[in-house]
Formats: structure tokens, sequence, C-alpha cells
């Protein structure tokens, strides 16, 4: 049996490419359901599943209903150990929960400025100061798992875990607006560009057209990246 997982347009909705990675990336079976995040209709798609409001939220084959993302986490990795959600060792896991958490109540400044959309890149994007900090604090956070936990493979943990789904759209951001950041960070970037799921979570949104574009900005536009 699968799951249900309810979730908003994929070109533009970064909470709902988190929850997506956290089934497709650990081989959890769900149905993908879409909702009106912008033809305004999301609250009626997901009044049968009250109190959630936002996307993504999942329901289990029981039919319990999932709201927010850490509970999603969570309960996925509670209801299916085998498939490596968080770490095997214990200090690793610590932190990769640390990090999941402030990436769900931080950075707002970045994820403001720089809506995820996955269209194109823009160019001459300007930094803000505050811009400026949430990149200084990402430099360090995930710093520290390149130092301590990553080991040689590209991924904050050695294995794809829960962290990285949830820093894939702050990939996105960052190769979406040029933002400058280290050798060891672009690197990391990189890997959530080449990674087959997020292109073709990518490649689905891209049969959408909009008109008006969602958070466009008035700046030149190139194609979208392969690498930064």
């Amino acid at each position: 049996m699968s799951y249900d997982l309810f979730i908003g347009d994929k070109s533009f909705s970064s909470w709902s490419l988190r929850g997506w990675l956290l089934f497709e990336k650990f081989g959890i079976p769900y149905r993908e359901i879409m909702t009106g995040l912008y033809t305004g209709t999301m609250q009626q798609d997901l009044a049968p599943l009250s109190p959630a409001r936002f996307v993504p939220t999942a329901r289990t084959p029981e039919g319990w209903v999932i709201g927010e993302s850490i509970a999603l986490a969570e309960t996925l990795a509670e209801r299916h150990p085998e498939a490596g959600h968080w770490p095997a060792d214990p200090q690793a896991r610590v932190y990769a929960r640390w990090l999941v958490a402030e990436m769900h109540a931080g950075f707002t400044e970045l994820r403001s400025a720089c809506a995820m959309q996955l269209l194109h890149r823009y160019e001459g994007f300007a930094i803000s100061d505050a811009v400026q900090a949430d990149l200084d604090r990402l430099e360090l956070v995930l710093g520290h798992a390149f130092e301590h936990f990553s080991g040689d493979g590209p991924w904050l943990f050695g294995a794809y875990s829960a962290a990285d789904a949830f820093y894939a759209p702050v990939a996105a951001r960052i190769a979406g607006y040029g933002l400058p950041v280290s050798e060891r960070l672009a690197a990391y970037v990189n890997a959530h560009i080449a990674d087959p799921a997020f292109q073709t979570w990518r490649a689905d949104g891209l049969k959408i057209s909009y008109d008006p574009e969602p958070y466009a900005l008035d700046l030149p536009k190139v194609d979208w990246p392969q690498s930064i």
C-alpha cells in the first residue's frame, strides 16, 4: 500500500520538493496529488485533510494525515527504519536533525528574497546584508557537516539523508540566483543539480507554463545551470 502525497507546483514549491524527496529518494511508495497552489484551490483541495493547510501533506495507507515536513520526516523514518532517512551514527543523527530544524525555522531572509524557481538563472541579483548573513550561516552549519560527517561522498552525512532533502531547495536558490558560495558549498549544490530525482522533479515542473510567472524579477535570465 502507498501513501497519498499532496504537493504544489514543482517549479516553485520548495516545501513540496522536500516532502517529495523524503519519499522518492528513500523508495517509499506514494501517489502524487497536485493541489492548486497558484490557482487558488489549495485550501479546498486540502479540506478533507484538516487541520492540515500547507503542502506537503501526506496521508498514510491507514488514512492518517501528516502535516508539516519535520513531522513527515520523523514519521517516515519511524515507519520505515530500513529506508535510512537519518544517519546511523548517533552523533551524526543529532546534527542531521539540528540542520533540518534550523532549515525549517531559519534562513528567512534568503527564502524571502530568493523564492525557489527552477526555470532559469537570474543574472545580476543584488545580495542584501541580510541574505549574505544567511549565506554565511549556511557556510558555517553545512561546513560543520562536511568537515565531520560527510566523508568522501557529496552528501552531508555520507549517504543521502533527510537533511539533504531539506537543503535541496537551498541548493536550487543558490543555482537559480547565481549566489556566491565557497567551492565546498558549490560542490554540494552541483550534487543536487545532478541528482536524477531532482532532475526528474524539475523536468515535471517545466511541463507547465505560467503567465504571469510567479516571483518573476526584472533581471536578465539565462538557462538553468548544469553546474555552478
